[in-house]
């Protein structure tokens, strides 16, 4: 099959395949608050380890290092479960919808 392309199909390509931000926040910020949302999670994650593992005193039986690994486990999964979460991009087909559906329903409403 050529890979040569219309125009017309390269569009609903790229309207399929692009995405972009529809959260609301300009990309430049969200460029910089992603890795910095994500880098705050795991040092709550390693904090919880830290803090649990800090309340082992002493020799540790191998039992009790056992259970002290399920707690931390469990610990920073329910932190990781509770953490940041980037929400996907939307298709550019759809954002051009809205957009177009809301310019609609404006220049109706101020009419």
């Amino acid at each position: 099959m050529s890979k040569i392309k219309s125009p017309e199909i390269k569009k609903r390509l790229s309207l399929m395949r692009d995405c972009r931000n529809a959260y609301g926040e300009s990309p430049h910020g969200a460029r910089k608050a992603i890795p910095k949302r994500q880098a705050t999670r795991r040092r709550q994650e390693r904090r919880i380890a830290a803090v649990l593992l800090s309340q082992v005193s002493g020799v540790a039986v191998a039992d009790n290092l056992n259970a002290i690994e399920n707690d931390v486990k469990a610990g920073m999964r329910a932190k990781r479960l509770n953490g940041f979460r980037k929400l996907p991009d939307m298709p550019l087909g759809e954002v051009v919808r809205r957009n177009l559906a809301w310019r609609k329903a404006r220049r109706a409403f101020n009419a």
